[in-house]
């Protein structure tokens, strides 16, 4: 059995992968604060082509 993400307990199927609902929204709320992000490359080659974008 995994451990959930959050406090380390054991996970319940109908949370997976977390224990609860309680952990469920406390990862939830991170994510919708900006608290996790996911890592962007961001160079200057980043820029549209103006090919497409016609």
């Amino acid at each position: 059995m995994s451990e959930c993400p959050i406090c380390g307990a054991p996970t319940e199927t109908r949370w997976r992968p977390f224990c609860s609902k309680r952990c469920a929204d406390i990862d939830l709320g991170r994510w919708l604060t900006g608290a996790y992000a996911v890592p962007v490359d961001e160079t200057e080659d980043d820029e549209p082509d103006r090919e497409r974008e016609r």
